[in-house]
């Protein structure tokens, strides 16, 4: 498959969202979505700090922002990983619980992007229903779950293994022939998990690491990975909202924050895999980064739980 053209042509762009394309619609869509959010839903000046530690200062939050665009590249770059390096860090310094909410909006409005972006729509969704369905389920449960747990250290130490996992599974399978095919089954099963891991732990290497493994045609793994991920991630926002107390509009607002500064980096990754950026080095430094942060959390989290 040849890689699309690195340049964008603006005027064809606008021309394409006046005549209510499809692929620049969902992309503006879902840039003014967390834009609104982050206008509707700003709490004041003097509330800014309402909801998150004391001791979260304005240098820690500089440092966030900065954590969402390096996030946000790689998502642009490989169609997934912003929540593996996202929620760890964030979840080490602020409540886990309200991590995992508050990251719910940008990787929303990233997947809804990158469906537009890929030209991902009504096909995928007619061959991958099952997919789709078992993933919504997982989801459901997984609030659920999420909403009447107080899991205190182990949801951090949790995400820690899966991150951990991820990690080893990226170190072996240059070492593991693995036949390219598609099994509706298998990936009924780890779209099921995927669900519930993003909606308990905010994170769910499950599904990426299978498409990758299997289904090696990159823009479709990266288009179908994002209509899955749009997906699960609109659930957890509407059934938080509506169905529990977790989705606060401070929490609302916060998010919408974090997807809109995120915005850079996607747009910055998508360029750079546009370019054939050497992917390959780019994926051995996620994985050295990944692999530091879960060392973090594990130094953080086994002393609480085991020690």
């Amino acid at each position: 498959m040849s890689a699309p053209e690195s340049t964008v042509d603006i005027e064809q762009f606008v021309s394409n969202v006046r005549q209510f394309q499809y692929r620049e619609v969902m992309m503006v869509a879902a840039s003014l979505a967390v834009i609104a959010g982050s206008v509707v839903f700003f709490p004041g000046m003097d509330n800014l700090g309402k909801g998150v530690q004391s001791d979260v200062s304005l240098g820690l939050l500089g440092l966030f922002v900065g954590v969402a665009i390096l996030a946000g590249v790689v998502k642009g770059m490989v169609g997934f990983g912003y929540a593996l390096i996202t929620t760890p860090i964030f979840a080490s310094v602020i409540d886990p619980t309200f991590a995992v909410v508050v990251l719910a909006i940008p990787p929303w409005m990233l997947n809804m992007f990158q469906i537009g972006e890929t030209d991902t729509g009504l096909t995928f969704v007619r061959e991958e229903w099952p997919l789709l369905a078992l993933s919504a389920i997982g989801t459901v449960v997984g609030v659920f779950a999420l909403a009447r747990l107080n899991t205190g250290p182990i949801v951090p130490f949790l995400i820690g293994l899966v991150i951990f996992g991820y990690v080893v599974f990226q170190l072996v399978q240059d070492f593991v022939a693995v036949e390219e095919t598609h099994n509706p089954l298998a990936l009924g099963v780890a779209g099921l998990l995927e669900g519930f891991l993003l909606a308990v732990a905010n994170l769910g290497p499950l599904l990426p690491a299978y498409f990758h493994t299997f289904e090696r045609d990159t823009e479709r793994y990266i288009g179908g990975l994002s209509m899955v991920l749009g997906t699960i991630f609109t659930i957890r926002i509407v059934q938080m909202a509506l169905f529990t107390d977790l989705l606060t509009t401070y929490r609302l607002w916060l998010g919408s924050v974090i997807a809109v500064v995120t915005i850079v980096g996607l747009l910055l990754g998508t360029y750079l895999r546009r370019l054939e950026f050497d992917e390959r080095k780019f994926n051995w430094f996620v994985v050295a980064l990944l692999f530091v942060i879960s060392l973090n959390i594990f130094r953080n989290t086994i002393p609480a739980l085991f020690l």
